[in-house]
């Protein structure tokens, strides 16, 4: 019977794949050898791999594996179509995609022989023009991709009329372009360091190439020749002030550069390290090889090299990687022409000592660099501050620069001093928020970039942005040792879905912590999960912020795309597994604890109540975090607009609107409108005593109960929910009642035009939001009223003293003591924290950004300079004239407030939302377009501008401002 093209391509698709993944290198080289390519160099399963670490033997054994290969999945596409088809290159194709994806190497061998057996013509051609081609241009590079062209070329030409010939082959060179893209190069290994044989090292030096004598003009990758020699071409290339370097890379003819290069006293060179590893993030290598200066002739230049690869060797330098955990790979030498300095320094970002400080530090003497890092001379150290200006400031002129101990001899002039400062904070936001320690030198005309690096003692970076939003205030124990791991674990879970295997390594319990009782998100941490996701370092900034988004590595999101499309599909089924956990879950969880009181359970069932409580927190929190990711990311693709949108499905506008219409109503019934009541007990007094009252108190306790598991900070089971405190709705009440405008903006906010297709897409995710929020703030209530009453049981036995005290306590604390029934050093334990949280609520701004390890609690804000302008994120659009009113707390906000006021306050939640309804416009501390007061102030259509630091210190009450809403610019009047 004869076989159809169908089974045919099937055969292809699987057979090939796991033909090309069958490690025969790797087991021929073990058995011949006894190594695993796989834990040496670059960790590739490859021809050259298996020559470098096994010898001529594993490697002409490897070549006749590979080839073999090839030329099988030739002749399997044979079996089912006709000889010399367009399915033989599929076949290399599906063979090279095993190859890479299961064996772990390129696939070049088995391509190669699977033309040749395709078409020995074309294959002899592009193998003869190629050899000719390199040993004349000697560039590898060059080689590699031109031949991949020559192919493509050659099989087009072969087959004039015939085009899935050419777009096969182009198919199979895109292929083997991309992989050699994201596969280590095992000839940039070193070929002195192989155990093979003499003639061996020579093949080795031919293939890298002589022409791969790179400069710092060229793109250069950090794993190849290191980060400090990537990092000043990557500089150089965007046009910073780098002097012209050359790089020797591992392996590469000494003699050749040499050559190339003709140092001399009018001219000099310097030699120096760029080790793999070195510079990097985790380890500066400081000190660890050597630099050699004043290189004058060939000799000397020959010896410096010698001498500084020697370097690497160095038993220090040996123990110091090993300390650090790096792999003894290699080093690449960098050799630049050396700069005469008249000023030269280091400059720190960031002060690596004084970690809170936020000025840049310098060291700096007259005359050269190296002076500074030798250690052998005391340089004049400052101190740099750089503030935070307005849009109309010049930068320059607000600089404050303080000399410590000063030595009028070794003074710099400050202008230069500046630029080394400013130039700092520039590299530190070129290399992604991460502080930067760098050298530099001051010629007379130039200030020139000597290194840059990572300031190793200051990561990881934790940013209290996005943090702020989600959890604000000062935290006390209890809070975070629930919400940390909760929000950790959700997240780990989220990451993972798009990473797979390679989320094995990090570790998610470092995604936040606390810093002065604050919460933080670990910005480092992030970066690596999202670039590792193929997505800039900025993504969740992006979505949840509204900041800038770079565009991400193409072969990076390629990568992920298998993983991405898990979380894409987890993304779009996200409303119905959240209906069938409510229906079958949360609903009927909530119902039946909300039946059972809780004066009624003993401390151990008040425990199994709470573990329930959290059960059901993990799965909630996983879409309190997914909801308004997935919102967030529907608006951005789908560009719809904030007022394209109906938030009063949000259950604190609900709240509130609700609220508003109980005081409107309750104003008709009652003829208070001549009374004057100095409190909400007054006019609750009123309203009970009045005939017409009972209804609105009926009313107003059905909205108690309805809505009572909102709070000012909902994410904080310490902070007491509107039920636990009555009076605190009661005086949202109260200002509703005597102030008709508000109440009226409350019950109608801003009309919603008839939504595009679009919008309803992104309108059914703020839905969701909406739902999932009320779920979320439910479970964290029961949960805060399951610790208040294990609480009261524990003052009425004497356990504790004081109301408040087991916030103060952790979960796992809780549950031993109720276990064991006694907790050592009880009192103790209590009031220590206490004197520690009340330390740190003081302490008032907190640092937007923490680097490291602080020691310290002791802070200073950074100064704000402003004039006239100040420039925030626009959350609501709309502009405004008013005055200004500074509310630090909801319990010093006023009762009334006039349409032409615009409040400054530090964060918002849902109780502030009755403020928000009366107010004109809102200035906030933190926060971004999905946060609580932006949703209101959209609903409201009031203009917002948030994400202001230290705006309740940089405002104060009676400023005349104009705020703009849609550019985030706020303008002082007077």
């Amino acid at each position: 019977m004869n076989l159809t093209p169908i089974w045919g391509s099937l055969t292809v698709f699987i057979v090939c794949p796991l033909l090309g993944g069958l490690p025969l290198i790797d087991w021929l080289t073990y058995a011949l050898t006894g190594r695993q390519l796989g834990k040496l160099g670059t960790g590739n399963i490859s021809v050259s791999a298996a020559f470098y670490h096994g010898g001529k033997v594993a490697g002409v054994c490897a070549v006749l594996s590979e080839a073999a290969k090839g030329i099988s999945a030739v002749l399997l596409a044979r079996v089912f179509f006709p000889v010399g088809s367009a399915w033989e290159i599929i076949a290399i194709i599906a063979l090279v995609m095993g190859r890479y994806w299961i064996g772990k190497g390129a696939g070049t061998t088995n391509a190669v022989w699977g033309i040749v057996a395709h078409d020995a013509i074309a294959a002899g051609l592009v193998w003869l023009i190629s050899l000719v081609g390199f040993t004349i241009i000697r560039d590898r590079l060059m080689g590699k991709y031109g031949a991949l062209v020559l192919l493509v070329v050659m099989i087009g030409l072969r087959h004039p009329y015939q085009p899935e010939y050419a777009l096969t082959t182009f198919a199979l060179a895109c292929l083997l372009g991309w992989i050699y893209q994201n596969i280590p190069d095992d000839l940039d290994l070193s070929a002195t360091a192989t155990n093979s044989q003499s003639s061996q090292s020579k093949m080795f030096r031919f293939f890298q190439g002589d022409k791969n004598i790179l400069s710092l003009n060229s793109k250069l990758n950090a794993r190849q020749v290191g980060a400090k020699a990537a990092n000043l071409s990557q500089l150089k290339r965007q046009g910073y002030d780098v002097a012209d370097g050359w790089i020797l890379r591992p392996g590469d003819n000494v003699q050749a550069l040499v050559q190339k290069l003709e140092p001399t006293t009018q001219a000099p060179l310097i030699v120096r390290s760029s080790a793999i590893g070195e510079d990097s993030a985790s380890a500066s290598a400081a000190g660890q090889y050597i630099s050699i200066l004043n290189v004058t002739n060939q000799d000397q230049l020959e010896s410096a090299i010698i001498n500084c690869q020697a370097s690497y060797l160095d038993s220090s330098a040996i123990e110091y990687r090993r300390h650090n955990q790096q792999k003894d790979t290699s080093m690449a030498i960098l050799i630049q022409q050396q700069i005469e300095g008249q000023y030269s320094g280091v400059a720190f970002s960031r002060d690596p000592v004084n970690q809170l400080q936020d000025t840049v530090a310098i060291e700096a003497l007259p005359g050269s660099a190296n002076k500074i890092v030798s250690g052998q001379y005391t340089p004049q150290r400052y101190q740099v501050a750089i503030p935070q200006t307005s849009l109309t400031m010049s930068l320059e002129q607000s600089i404050t620069v303080i000399a410590e101990k000063s030595n009028q001899t070794d003074m710099i002039p400050q202008e230069i001093i500046k630029s080394a400062a400013l130039l700092a904070r520039e590299m530190e936001d070129l290399f992604g928020g991460i502080p930067q320690d760098l050298e530099w030198t001051y010629d007379g005309a130039k200030l020139w970039l000597l290194q840059v690096r990572p300031i190793t003692t200051m990561q990881p970076i934790w940013t209290r942005r996005i943090a702020a939003e989600v959890i604000p205030g000062k935290i006390r124990p209890l809070t975070w040792s629930i919400n940390q791991p909760l929000t950790c674990g959700v997240w780990g879970k989220i990451f993972t879905i798009v990473l797979g295997d390679r989320a094995k390594d990090l570790n998610f319990e470092q995604t936040a912590t606390l810093h002065f009782a604050s919460a933080y998100f670990n910005a480092s941490l992030l970066g690596t999960i999202f670039r590792r996701m193929g997505l800039p370092a900025e993504s969740l900034e992006f979505l949840t912020r509204g900041a800038k988004f770079s565009k991400p590595p193409l072969s990076s999101t390629l990568r992920n795309l298998p993983g991405l499309w898990r979380l894409l599909k987890r993304e779009w089924q996200l409303d119905s597994h959240f209906a069938s956990d409510r229906a079958k879950l949360f609903a009927p969880i909530l119902a039946e604890i909300s039946d059972q009181p809780l004066k009624e359970l003993s401390p151990t069932e008040i425990i199994d109540r709470i573990k329930t409580i959290l059960g059901l927190l993990d799965k909630a929190t996983y879409y309190h975090i997914l909801a308004p990711l997935s919102f967030a990311l529907r608006q951005s693709i789908l560009k719809v607009a904030e007022t394209e949108l109906d938030n009063s499905k949000v259950p604190e506008v609900m709240a509130v609107s609700y609220l508003a219409e109980i005081a409107t109503e309750a104003r008709k019934l009652l003829a208070t409108e001549q009374i004057t009541f100095d409190s909400s007990a007054s006019l609750f007094a009123h309203i009970a005593e009045n005939s017409e009252g009972i209804s609105v108190m009926e009313r107003f306790s059905l909205w108690l109960e309805q809505y009572g598991y909102l709070s000012e900070v909902a994410t904080d089971i310490a902070v007491p929910r509107w039920q636990d405190k009555p009076g605190i709705a009661r005086q949202m009440f109260t200002r509703f009642y005597f102030d008709v405008h508000g109440a009226k903006i409350a019950q109608a906010p801003a009309n919603i035009s008839p939504q595009s297709w679009q919008a309803k897409l992104v309108q059914k995710r703020l839905n969701l939001k909406g739902q999932v929020a009320e779920i979320y703030n439910k479970l964290l209530a029961q949960l805060r009223w399951a610790f208040l009453a294990l609480e009261q049981q524990w003052l009425n036995s004497g356990l504790i003293t004081e109301a408040g005290d087991i916030f103060l306590l952790k979960l796992e604390e809780i549950t031993i003591l109720v276990e064991q029934g006694q907790l050592p050093s009880l009192s103790n334990l209590i009031q220590t924290r206490k004197q520690q949280w009340q330390a740190a609520a003081q302490l008032n701004p907190v640092p937007k950004l923490v680097y490291g390890k602080p020691q310290t609690i002791s802070w200073q804000a950074p100064v704000v300079n402003a004039t006239n302008r100040i420039q925030g994120i626009g959350c609501s659009p709309g502009q405004i004239e008013g005055v200004i009113k500074v509310i630090s707390s909801l319990q010093h906000a006023p009762n009334r407030l006039d349409p032409q006021t615009i409040i400054v306050v530090p964060y918002t939640d849902a109780g502030w939302s009755p403020l928000l309804a009366r107010a004109g416009g809102l200035i906030a501390e933190v926060g971004g377009r999905l946060s609580h007061g932006a949703i209101i102030a959209r609903e409201y259509n009031i203009p917002a501008v948030m994400d202001v630091d230290n705006a309740s210190s940089l405002f104060h009450d009676g400023q005349l401002v104009r705020l703009d809403g849609q550019t985030g610019i706020i303008e002082i009047l007077n």
